[in-house]
C-alpha cells in the first residue's frame, strides 16, 4: 500500500451514478428543455407524460422581477379558478352567523369550544380558514397557531369579512390566495392532470391574470420574468406570456 505524503493512504475516487427510472428516461426523450411552449402544447405533454399512481396536481410556477425584501413589491393577491384546482378543502369559519356559515358548506364552525381545543391542542384540522370581523379577538389566543400554520385569517386573502356567505362560496368554488416566497417567486396549483385541457388552460389564464393585475406599482422593469408548468414529480415546462 502507497502511503501518502500526511501518512494516510491515498483515497480512491468513487463516482456516483444516478440510475434514472423507465419513466424518468421517457420524460427526458419527450421533452425539449430549451423550447418555450404554448399553454395548450404544455397541458398537452404533461398529460401525455408516463402516469403515476395518483391524479397528480398541475403547478404554476411565476419568476418576478420584485425585491422580496421590500415591503412594498410584495405580490399577494387572490384569484378564482374558473374550475377549482380538484383539491377538497375542509373549512372553518370562525362566526356568530352560524347557520349561514353552514347553509353555504362551512365544514366546521370556530365557535368558542372549538377556538379552546385548538388553544390547548395546537392542532388544526382544517385547510383554510374564514371569521367576520366581530371574531378576531376571539381568536387572538391562537392567532400563533394559526399564523404558523398559515391559516391565520387575514383581509387581503378575503378571508375577513361580513359577508361570510358569499366568502365561503367563492373559497368552495374555486378561490385561491398566492404570495411571493423569499426568492421572488409565486407558485399555485391550479388543477388536476386529469382535468379537461381546456379547464385546466382557462386556469392557468386566470392565474396569469390574476399575477398580472397584483403588480406593485412602485415596481420598475421587467415583472414577469418567466412562467413555467410542472405535473407532481414530472419535468417544469416554460411557457410564453
Amino acid at each position: 500500500m502507497e502511503i501518502g505524503e500526511e501518512g494516510f493512504a491515498p483515497q480512491k475516487k468513487v463516482k456516483y451514478m444516478t440510475k434514472l427510472s423507465k419513466r424518468m428516461k421517457a420524460i427526458k426523450k419527450s421533452v425539449d428543455a430549451s423550447k418555450v411552449y404554448t399553454i395548450s402544447e404544455a397541458v398537452k405533454i404533461l398529460k401525455e407524460m408516463p402516469a403515476v399512481k395518483f391524479d397528480a396536481s398541475i403547478e404554476a410556477h411565476v419568476s418576478l422581477g420584485i425585491d422580496p425584501k421590500k415591503g412594498e413589491q410584495i405580490v399577494r393577491s387572490t384569484v378564482i379558478l374558473p374550475h377549482g384546482n380538484g383539491k377538497i378543502k375542509r373549512l372553518v369559519a370562525f362566526t356568530t352567523k352560524t347557520q349561514e356559515a353552514k347553509s353555504v358548506g362551512a365544514d366546521i364552525i370556530g365557535d368558542d369550544e372549538y377556538i379552546e381545543k385548538i388553544r390547548k391542542t395546537g392542532k388544526c384540522d382544517f385547510d383554510i380558514a374564514v371569521a367576520t370581523p366581530e371574531m378576531m379577538a376571539k381568536i387572538a389566543p391562537i392567532a400563533k397557531i394559526l399564523g404558523q400554520k398559515g391559516l391565520m385569517p387575514n383581509p387581503k386573502s378575503g378571508t375577513i369579512d361580513n359577508d361570510i356567505e358569499k366568502m365561503i362560496k367563492e373559497l368552495k368554488a374555486g378561490k385561491e390566495s398566492f404570495k411571493n416566497d423569499d426568492s421572488a417567486n409565486v407558485h399555485l396549483a391550479v388543477g388536476k392532470i386529469s382535468f379537461d385541457d381546456n379547464k385546466l388552460v382557462e386556469n392557468i389564464i386566470a392565474f396569469i391574470e390574476a399575477i398580472k393585475k397584483a403588480k406593485p406599482q412602485s415596481l420598475k422593469g421587467t415583472y414577469i420574468k418567466s412562467i413555467a408548468l410542472s405535473s407532481t414529480m414530472g419535468p417544469g415546462l416554460k411557457i410564453t406570456l
